[in-house]
Formats: C-alpha cells, structure tokens, sequence
C-alpha cells in the first residue's frame, strides 16, 4: 500500500510541474501589448511631439544655425528674440561697416508657419524706408528656402513646415508668445 501511495503521490507531483511548466510556456507565448492598445498606435501615422522652449535657449538654436549654414554669407547678422524678433547685422556701405537693425512682430499662424511683421529698420541712428530695405536685403543676404522676404507686404515670411531637417521631422509653430515667453512647436516625425 506505501508504494501505491508512493506513486500515486510522484505522478501527481509530475502532474503539477507539467501544468505549470505548460502554463508558463503559454503565458510566455502571449503577445505582451494588449490588443487595444495595439490598435491604438497605427504604424501608419506620424508622431508628433510638443516642444515647449523659451526666448534664451531659441536665442542660441537660432544663431548656431545661421552659423553653421552660412547663412550670414558676406554680411554678417544675427537674431534675438526679447519681446519681438530683433536683426542686428552691418552692412558695408561706402567701404564702411553700417550697423543695421531689424524689429518684427511675430504672429504664429494656424498652418504652423510664421510671418514677421516689420515694425522698424534702422541704420546707425537713420530710419528707413522698410519696402527699400526689405528689397535691398532680399537680393543681399542668404537665407534659408524657407524663408521668404516680402517687401511689398513689410513682412517675412518663415514656412517651418518647408524646413529640411533629418528624417523628415517638421516643425510646426503652435505658440510664440515672446511678452510672455511662452514659445511651443509642434515636431512630427513619420512613422517609417
């Protein structure tokens, strides 16, 4: 009778470490993701990201570009944002380096690009015609595809979505709020 017992206890032994040997190999087995969180996330749609930053750190980004891309070519000009979008740049007029300043009033648009609005242009201490200026720096200065000087209309306009940069990532403008310092892009990053 003690062997039968012996036995029968063994292969009951046997029995549970097979079934949880097999409940683990199932369970293992099962995808991790659960199914509506799967259908959820489309492998087809683009991912997008908020990037919210402030006038100091976009300061840099902005003058590390212009640096690198050469953009500044011959005459040399570099970009801040305080409460508005200020050029500072010279210009060599007369074998004579001009300092030259540029004020726009920045408005983001609902396509995500932005257009900066001319509020003055100065040369040394002498205002000047912004249509003129807008024109004489059109023809002169280098800059990016993306960005389109319109004299007749005393503006610039910054098409961020048309901006090459690598893998395809776009950037669209959701706030720019410089009195307050609230400045947010919305960047996009295809899925494949």
């Amino acid at each position: 009778m003690k062997s039968l017992k012996w036995k029968f206890l063994f292969f009951g032994l046997l029995a549970v470490n097979l079934f949880a040997i097999f409940t683990v190999v199932f369970l293992a087995a099962l995808p991790v993701e659960d199914e509506k969180i799967r259908r959820s996330v489309s492998r087809e749609e683009d991912i997008q990201f908020e990037i919210n930053t402030n006038k100091n750190d976009l300061n840099k980004l902005i003058n590390q570009y212009l640096a690198k891309e050469g953009m500044t070519g011959p005459i040399h000009y570099e970009v801040y944002l305080t409460n508005d979008v200020e050029l500072f740049g010279t210009l060599p007029i007369f074998g004579k380096e001009m300092e030259l300043k540029m004020t726009f009033e920045p408005k983001a648009l609902e396509n995500g690009d932005l257009v900066l609005r001319q509020k003055s242009i100065s040369l040394g201490q002498m205002n000047l015609p912004v249509s003129y200026v807008l024109n004489f720096v059109n023809e002169r200065y280098k800059t990016p595809d993306w960005v389109s000087i319109q004299p007749n209309d005393e503006s610039i306009y910054v098409s961020l979505q048309n901006m090459k940069l690598k893998s395809d990532v776009r950037v669209k403008t959701e706030r720019f709020d410089l009195k307050n310092d609230n400045i947010t892009f919305l960047l996009t990053v295809p899925s494949q």
